[in-house]
């Protein structure tokens, strides 16, 4: 039975009957396939080395010094430790009139840091700006420091030159071109100093009142042994919990870099979607490449049948045929997403960390999984046709119907290939939308095929054209195969939609969330007396619309009544928050990148306060609307109800704020202003002149660029839509699959049917027209279908995966119905071109 398996595979091959089924295959495996090799790579090299973005492999944050003990028990405990102190200060340079100021990042080292990756310094402006030093391993000399290198300029100063730092003066020994452990939070937007944590005291700027970070870094002597790491960390928090230490957050790989790990994780899901449509359009491709291949193999088997050939061993046969025809798509298919990842990887390069790991033999596993369980779902229930078909078909050709058992397979292949999709799609979320999106339009698409061609009754007289009676004729003499053909039109046509145009959109939405002109200066700590004066001197350098925000500092001392204290939360992360001094504002109307999620916004009457309070600080301090919030502002007590909630875009880089008060309830509230601006990228020179005369006219300033932040995640966007593209190649690929199979399916029939009508006196330019008018119908119910269905998640995906906000785009429809006209069209053309060019009977014969 083998032998005779690999005779008809080798028959079948040659005759051109498996190619279009193994092409489905190798799509369908190498888009998955890619994406699983790429992110399994990515995945593994950012937990192997994302303790250097830490600095260490275990980071202690903590509010006040740490205490002695927890240094001591990690040294017991053979493990590696070393110290740092972060704050902001102004740093001075120069004398009398020439002194200029700066707002900068201090950060106080001990010998040893950092204990993961390594300082690059350099004593070249230039190159220290473009990231390119040297590798070090020591850290300041006592009475230097190391400084980014913009600070250069805005204190008119350069290397050997010395800058003050509260009461002790250093001399500049090199710039900071790297510095591994340096996130993307606020604090670290101003230039960095860095100093030995000994000249730490001589500064005098670190008192029992100073608002200071204390760090302590644990690190395991072998990067590939992080066991002792784990168990100090579970010996630490318990002797967090026994002391009822406070203040404290302990950081590991998982929570290092999240900033970064967000967009990530976005460009994954972004790469999910594309591999998922690439994947269930090869798999409506398959099942109609194997439909196909069992409509035209039902008289082979029939003449098996006859020569003596059981059920068992005609199904035996062809599942060996199936089976050798999925094990070696499954295997080019991996093979081709191997290569795939190599150009992903090359494209998305600098989103990666260095030296990525080898591949690991999962992705290949879950490639061949998926080629193999494709055949399964959806080409074991033709061939369990093809064991049932009786034996005098051969002298009467009729199709039988499916036996119950055949229908069920296609369940539990849709069933068993979803499973796989979950396994293997990084977002859940994303792969559950997309398969109940496909499977939901299945099931759609088939009730509106079908009430459309019953509605095509009535119309058949609408128009006294033979042609047009011809093709409402042919439409109805085959409702399964137009219902097919409609389906499966519509499932390619919609696929390719939500990949074309509404792709298009959710990357504008994506862009828009930190456009191009979004702010790149902030400026904190303006004066009331100052307010009128720097927006003056912002809009002379060329600034538009500038806006002062009123900022004011107070601290959260009550809620419904009740103190808020040091044990009301729980929570790390939402005692610190209630703890700390909140940034509050006071607008008359809503920022225009804000949206009300609850509540409405307040109407500023006199004599009530009323609070706007973002949704996920409302989440955190368990707030809901109606809550009364009291603020302690200097002095001044404000108790303000909260009547709205409020969702924030952070990655805009506009002025957000997490409570807003109404103006009315905050008159006599003691408050500074800050604004946030955009100049534009090449005048950098007139941004250090407008920065540099902001300082010396307002010594009090601070001038903080976020431009470089900017930069980073515009390069990101760019790499990801670049890599998008490059996937979408194997979606188009599939959906051309889907499309062939879909107008090429009734073929044969068309073909009988053309030579029966020519041989009884149909004209060539009736046939003609009566194809074109049935493929325009199919067609451009297919493509209103389509763009219904891919509007309908395109709105989904933005709203629930990737939280855009979504715009109609009528065009979608346009680009639906003349896609599915056009695509209609030229299948017929293909598919009617031969017919017409040879005589009826010859075409009978062949039939």
């Amino acid at each position: 039975m083998f032998l005779q398996s690999l005779r008809m595979t080798a028959r079948d091959w040659r005759a051109g009957e498996l190619r279009f089924l193994l092409v489905a295959l190798v799509v369908a495996v190498s888009a998955l396939s890619s994406v699983g090799f790429f992110i399994d790579r990515m995945r593994t090299g950012l937990e192997r080395d994302a303790h250097q973005l830490l600095g260490a492999d275990l980071l202690v944050n903590a509010d006040d010094p740490v205490p002695e003990r927890w240094r001591e028990e990690a040294r017991r405990r053979g493990l590696l430790v070393a110290d740092f102190t972060a704050f902001q200060s102004m740093a001075q340079a120069g004398e009398g009139e020439d002194t200029q100021a700066k707002l900068a990042a201090v950060k106080a080292v001990s010998k040893g840091y950092p204990l993961r990756g390594q300082l690059s310094i350099s004593t070249d402006p230039d190159a220290a700006s473009r990231a390119l030093g040297a590798k070090t391993t020591g850290i300041p000399e006592p009475g230097t420091v190391w400084v980014d290198a913009n600070l250069l300029p805005a204190l008119r100063t350069r290397v050997g030159g010395s800058i003050q730092l509260g009461e002790k003066t250093f001399r500049i020994a090199q710039l900071i071109a790297a510095e591994p452990d340096k996130g993307a939070s606020f604090a670290n937007f101003a230039p960095r100093v860095m100093l030995s944590l000994q000249d730490l005291p001589a500064t005098k700027l670190v008192d029992p009142f100073s608002r200071v970070a204390y760090r302590l870094q644990v690190a395991s002597p072998s990067k590939n042994d992080l066991a002792p790491v784990q168990a100090y960390e579970a010996w630490l928090r318990s002797d967090i919990k026994t002391n009822n230490v406070r203040g404290v957050r302990i950081e590991t790989l998982e929570n290092g870099r999240p900033e970064m790990r967000a967009t990530l994780d976005r460009a994954d899901s972004f790469l999910s979607l594309v591999g998922l449509l690439s994947a269930m359009l090869a798999a409506v491709a398959v099942a109609m490449a194997a439909r196909r291949f069992m409509q035209r193999h039902l008289d082979a088997c029939a003449m098996l049948r006859c020569l003596g050939m059981t059920q068992n061993q005609v199904g035996a046969m062809y599942l060996i045929e199936f089976t050798l025809v999925g094990l070696a798509g499954s295997l080019l298919g991996v093979l081709v997403g191997f290569g795939a990842h190599f150009i992903l990887i090359a494209l998305i390069g600098d989103l990666l960390p260095p030296d990525l790991p080898p591949v690991s033999i999962l992705p290949a596993l879950q490639g061949v999984a998926t080629g193999m369980l494709l055949l399964v779902g959806f080409a074991l229930p033709p061939v369990l046709q093809l064991r049932n078909v009786p034996h005098n078909r051969v002298i009467r050709r009729e199709a039988a119907a499916p036996q119950p058992l055949a229908l069920a397979t296609y369940g539990l292949g849709i069933g068993v290939f979803l499973a796989l999709l979950l396994w293997q799609a990084g977002d859940t979320r994303i792969a559950l939308m997309t398969a109940g999106g496909f499977l939901g339009g299945l099931g759609v698409f088939a009730l509106v095929a079908w009430l459309g061609l019953r509605g095509l009754r009535h119309l058949r007289g609408l128009f006294k054209h033979q042609a047009w009676r011809f093709a409402i004729t042919s439409l109805q003499r085959r409702p399964g195969a137009t219902v097919v053909q409609v389906v499966s039109l519509s499932l390619g046509l919609m696929a390719l939609l939500i990949l074309t145009v509404v792709r298009g959109d959710l990357m504008s939405a994506w862009r828009t969330a930190t456009p191009p002109d979004a702010p790149n200066r902030f400026i904190i700590n303006i004066q009331p007396e100052q307010a009128a004066g720097v927006e003056q001197q912002l809009r002379g350098a060329g600034v538009k619309n500038v806006v002062l925000y009123p900022m004011i500092r107070g601290r959260f001392t009550a809620l419904n009544g009740k103190p808020v204290t040091r044990d009301t939360y729980q929570d790390g992360d939402a005692r610190r928050m209630a703890e700390r001094e909140f940034n509050l504002s006071t607008m008359k109307d809503m920022p225009e990148t804000n949206e009300i999620v609850a509540g409405s916004w307040y109407k500023d009457a006199p004599g009530v306060a009323e609070a706007s309070v973002e949704q996920s600080l409302a989440t955190r301090l368990k707030l809901k609307l109606g809550d009364v919030m009291r603020f302690d502002m200097g002095g001044i007590p404000v108790e303000a109800k909260i009547t709205s909630l409020r969702k924030l875009e952070w990655g805009s880089m506009r002025a957000n704020f997490f409570v807003i008060i109404n103006p009315q309830a905050m008159v006599n509230a003691p408050k500074s202003y800050m604004t946030a601006f955009h100049l534009p990228g090449g005048a950098a020179s007139g941004a250090n002149e407008l920065t540099n005369s902001l300082s010396r006219n307002y010594p009090n300033l601070s001038v903080i660029d976020v431009s470089g932040i900017i930069r980073q995640l515009q390069d990101v966007l760019d790499q990801v839509v670049v890599a998008v593209e490059f996937l979408f190649t194997f979606t188009l690929a599939s959906g051309v699959l889907v499309l062939y199979a879909a107008l090429m399916g009734s073929q044969a029939e068309r073909t009988r049917e053309a030579g029966l009508l020519r041989a009884l006196g149909a004209t060539k330019g009736q046939l003609a027209q009566a194809q074109r008018i049935e493929f325009v119908l199919v067609g451009g119910l297919s493509g209103v279908l389509a763009a219904t269905g891919a509007a309908a998640m395109g709105w989904a995906l933005a709203e629930y995966a990737f939280k855009f906000a979504w715009r109609f785009e009528p065009q979608v429809w346009l680009a639906g119905v003349a896609v599915g006209a056009v695509c209609a069209l030229i299948g017929g053309w293909l598919g009617l071109r031969s017919v017409l060019r040879q005589p009826p009977l010859q075409t009978l014969r062949e039939a």
